[in-house]
């Protein structure tokens, strides 16, 4: 039988705190919350190897040095208001629900959703709203916010997204060129957003995020 409490200690100091993140809430979240709950249930034993977990077609759990990374990067603050883009079945929600005032926590596919809010509600995390709906259209009743949270790739941010990050707020993704790809810090001004680059990265890029094909004459 799996030592869970032990995967996640190998976890962060194998994976996580080698990768220069130490910012203590992202490290203690990631102690906390059990990676293994909100992966399917065969999949349960390698929830903490190294790599993206397979949620579907084109949809993963974010392998624990890039989730980790990313957070670091967007440096989530208590007042915060997050809308954690795609959570699948939840995972990324509970762990930013420690750092943040609020999470709202989109997913399109409606079973995933329902398993997100049952594992979510199972650790009794109330400051944490699931809300199903395209992934492409955010969830703009709850919006603006502080921080939004991609979770996957992106070939391109659609307007849709950036018109409900607050001026002065932040977001993180993974730009996917082919099979490159870079997690990139953006911060939104008056004219729009500025990016800058975090770190090498790949994802699958999520539904809905692809950059449209020009036409050739």
């Amino acid at each position: 039988m799996i030592d869970y409490t032990a995967a996640r200690e190998a976890m962060v100091d194998c994976q996580v705190r080698p990768s220069d993140v130490t910012r203590y809430p992202i490290i203690q979240a990631m102690l906390d919350i059990p990676r293994e709950a909100f992966v399917p249930r065969a999949l349960q034993a390698v929830a903490y190897l190294g790599e993206h977990v397979s949620l579907g077609p084109r949809r993963v759990l974010l392998d624990p040095r890039v989730f980790a990374k990313m957070l670091d990067a967007v440096a989530i603050g208590k007042t915060d208001l997050v809308l954690d883009l795609g959570c699948g079945l939840g995972y990324s929600a509970a762990v930013m629900s420690s750092m943040a005032e609020a999470v709202i926590a989109q997913e399109e596919d409606p079973g995933m959703s329902v398993e997100a809010v049952v594992a979510l509600a199972d650790l009794g995390l109330d400051n944490v709203a699931v809300e199903t709906a395209p992934l492409v259209e955010g969830v703009p009743a709850h919006g603006p916010y502080d921080v939004i949270f991609i979770e996957g790739g992106i070939e391109t941010l659609p307007d849709s997204i950036a018109g409900q990050l607050k001026v002065g707020g932040r977001i993180v993704a993974i730009f996917m060129e082919g099979a490159l790809g870079q997690a990139r810090l953006g911060r939104r001004h008056e004219h729009g957003i500025s990016w800058r680059r975090a770190f090498d990265a790949a994802a699958p890029v999520l539904p809905g995020f692809e950059r449209e094909e020009g036409f050739e004459f």
